[in-house]
């Protein structure tokens, strides 16, 4: 499928989606929000895929919402409209069956950051900033921003980055649980791929139902996520990923994880 406003490449288990508005720091449009939810539902049925990064090109992640089209007037209606394109984008990112590697460089700010809180880890350039800006322009978090925030970094904290509207580091954002690692931009690339292909060559069916699980676990006690667990691991150990994890165990060699159950 062609994309005007993003690319799409794969090379192995590794897929990399890029953002490429670069002349408008890729802000998110709507033609941008709908090719971004296509790519990742494409990709979630494309069986040799086990991990996706997503990144920016031209020096920067995402400048969040297309401001210039803030300047036209909208009712309540279209607002909801243009979120809730935001909202099936956000979705498609989190319900991908594979772990998700936001890769930042640059601008990461507004509706960009929380995108970049939607995928499962984030590694950023150390030249990044991260920001909820949406109060400079009269607006609340969007793209998931109240619900991802607050998780990563703490209530308290989440509420004096959304009410400053403060811009970070990318340093200061390891540093308070925003993102993962904070990297020499001349490494971001390299350490990316390096995660990328770690994951890539792990059981692919098992790191899957570890992320449902993991992305539950806020919202489930412990008596269901024991429930789950037992569930979820009844599964595994009858499954081809397990026997094959023991062989090379006892067989002292690396595992083969091909993703394919006999």
């Amino acid at each position: 499928m062609g994309y005007r406003t993003i690319l799409v490449e794969k090379t192995q288990a590794i897929a990399t989606v890029t953002l490429n508005r670069p002349e408008a720091r890729n802000a998110l449009d709507l033609t941008m929000r709908e090719e971004l939810t296509a790519a990742f539902r494409d990709l979630n049925a494309d069986e040799a895929v086990r991990v996706v990064i997503l990144t920016g090109a031209g020096g920067h992640f995402c400048a969040g919402g297309d401001v210039k089209a803030m300047r036209q007037r909208l009712t309540a209606a279209d607002g909801r409209i243009r979120v809730q394109k935001m909202n099936e984008m956000v979705m498609e990112i989190v319900n991908f069956q594979h772990p998700v590697i936001a890769m930042v460089e640059g601008f990461a700010v507004g509706a960009g950051c929380n995108l970049a809180l939607a995928c499962d880890l984030i590694i950023a350039s150390d030249r990044a900033q991260f920001g909820e800006v949406f109060a400079k322009v009269g607006l609340i978090p969007d793209a998931g921003g109240t619900h991802f925030l607050p998780r990563r970094v703490g209530l308290a904290k989440a509420k004096e980055l959304v009410f400053s509207a403060e811009v970070i580091g990318a340093v200061e954002a390891e540093r308070i649980g925003l993102i993962n690692r904070a990297v020499p931009s001349a490494d971001l690339r390299a350490v990316t791929d390096d995660l990328a292909r770690k994951i890539a060559e792990g059981p692919p069916r098992v790191l899957g139902m570890a992320k449902q699980l993991l992305n539950r676990s806020l919202e489930t006690d412990l008596g269901r996520a024991l429930e789950l667990e037992a569930f979820g691991q009844g599964m595994a150990l009858e499954g081809e990923e397990h026997r094959e994890g023991v062989a090379a165990f006892f067989e002292k060699r690396p595992p083969r994880f091909t993703g394919q159950e006999r």
